[in-house]
């Protein structure tokens, strides 16, 4: 018996989509069939049909931002800023391919030449988060697409909605059926694509947990490609700034947009002990006027919901272990309904606690902590197994310097947030962070693979040692 499942939308309860898992052996032998029908086309098709998609999502940009902001609960505005995204990346995907794949013809020896070309993998799966659930998956299909591989994506199963628009959009564009395909399910049917032997490579974005299970998974298959970008325990130092206004909008847009649902979003705050109050108070006035509200709200909200109870469950929980180890809630974590995930920003001092948990909590909660120097601010930043995005304010370009080169992350900015990574450069980590596989620009590097060739237009060889008289 086939085992449905829904999603809802978190601001109001109200299901949003319903349907039953995808036949993964049936799906993997479709593109499998497929792609490479696509492989051949020429890339200049290949462009030219992922443009048509731009175009389809640019003529329904405002049905999927809604569709964006009913299953995530994020607001308008920023469901708006993912479609956006969308569109953007093709020609970002594009530029980067000619960039990072190009072709190379080098002299050889005897009046031959050298080639070097790429091919696509072949059958990609993509599995795909629910944060921004067009946005990350389309980082991974358009590179995949434009390279010549065929897609298995499967969306995660608390955005089935949103994963099903995108495919459509593409399908309606001129990708044929049977080199994209969505297959929707839970993390059975995410494991199955995973292990299925007919697949070439997997791209993942999503936790470090699970990205850690998939990295054993293939331990036995060296042949297959596997990129991950995971999360992060990012920190955020602030120090020595004379605009503390300015310092505390970027404290609370590095842990409070998209509700704290980023893996860039700043999870620790470190400042000079003693130098910190008037920071910690602005910060604080901005957090009372923080609008918490569902995506249609006016005045538009500046944060939504998390995404379902259970995550708001978790974050209440990982906030309250905080408090009972040693923490000091300077704004209180609040969930003004009870039956709906809704949570208004929280900061918390977590100083005085010796074992500081090294987790993702992923949600609105900003962990303070002091220190006495700047060279204990980078240790503490360091603190971490993860190695995604960190983030200096500071009006200092001595110390920017000796942050740049002394902090262990993908991402490190200078008086900008922690979530502020542009598409048209490489986005990654270090540590539990990713696989030394970078997305966004870089994606070129992990959708095909590089082939030498030795040519010379006639066969010309000789043997000069070696060999008896004749």
């Amino acid at each position: 018996m086939t085992t449905m499942f829904q999603s809802t939308e978190p601001a109001t309860d109200a299901v949003l989509w319903s349907g039953a898992p995808g036949d993964v052996d049936a799906e993997v032998a479709i593109v499998r069939a497929g792609w490479v029908e696509w492989a051949a086309r020429p890339l200049t098709v290949r462009v030219e049909t992922l443009r048509r998609f731009a175009n389809t999502v640019r003529t329904r940009a405002e049905p999927f931002a809604d569709l964006i902001a009913r299953e995530t609960g994020k607001p308008m505005w920023e469901a708006r800023t993912e479609v956006d995204s969308v569109i953007a990346k093709i020609d970002i995907s594009v530029a980067a391919y000619a960039d990072r794949t190009p072709q190379r013809r080098m002299d050889g020896a005897m009046g031959a030449r050298v080639a070097v070309r790429h091919k696509p993998h072949g059958v990609m799966v993509v599995l795909g988060p629910f944060n921004f659930p067009a946005h990350l998956p389309n980082g991974h299909i358009v590179p995949a697409l434009i390279a010549g591989n065929g897609v298995l994506f499967k969306p995660s199963e608390k955005t089935p909605a949103v994963g099903a628009y995108l495919v459509d959009c593409l399908h309606a564009a001129g990708v044929p059926q049977t080199v994209v395909r969505c297959v929707q399910g839970g993390p059975a049917t995410g494991r199955a694509l995973a292990a299925h032997a007919g697949i070439d490579g997997l791209l993942f974005t999503g936790s470090a947990a699970a990205g850690t299970a998939l990295h054993r998974q293939f331990a036995d298959t060296p042949h297959k490609m596997l990129a991950l970008e995971l999360g992060g325990n990012n920190p955020l130092v602030v120090w020595d700034t004379p605009d503390i206004y300015s310092a505390a909008v970027i404290a609370v847009q590095s842990a409070y947009l998209s509700a704290g649902q980023r893996c860039t979003a700043a999870r620790r705050m470190i400042v000079r002990d003693g130098a910190h109050a008037p920071l910690i108070d602005q910060i604080g006035r901005l957090i009372d006027r923080i609008i918490v509200d569902g995506p249609h709200a006016v005045p538009a909200p500046f944060m939504g919901p998390v995404i379902d109870n259970a995550a708001a469950d978790r974050v209440q929980e990982a906030f309250l272990d905080l408090i009972l180890a040693g923490g000091r809630a300077i704004k209180q974590l609040i969930r003004p309904e009870p039956d709906r995930p809704f949570l208004t920003p929280a900061l918390i001092d977590v100083t005085a606690i010796a074992e500081r948990p090294d987790e993702e909590i992923f949600g609105p909660v900003l962990q303070v902590i002091r220190v006495a120097d700047f060279d204990a601010a980078i240790a503490e930043a360091n603190a971490t197994r993860f190695g995604l995005s960190a983030s200096l304010v500071s009006g200092t370009p001595e110390l920017y310097d000796r942050f740049w080169a002394n902090t262990r992350a993908g991402v490190v900015n200078w008086n900008r947030p922690t979530n502020g990574a542009p598409s048209k450069a490489p986005f990654g980590g270090v540590g539990l962070s990713g696989n030394h596989r970078p997305t966004a620009y870089y994606a070129a590097d992990y959708c095909a693979y590089p082939v030498v060739s030795s040519e010379a237009e006639q066969p010309r060889a000789s043997l000069g040692i070696g060999l008896r008289d004749a």
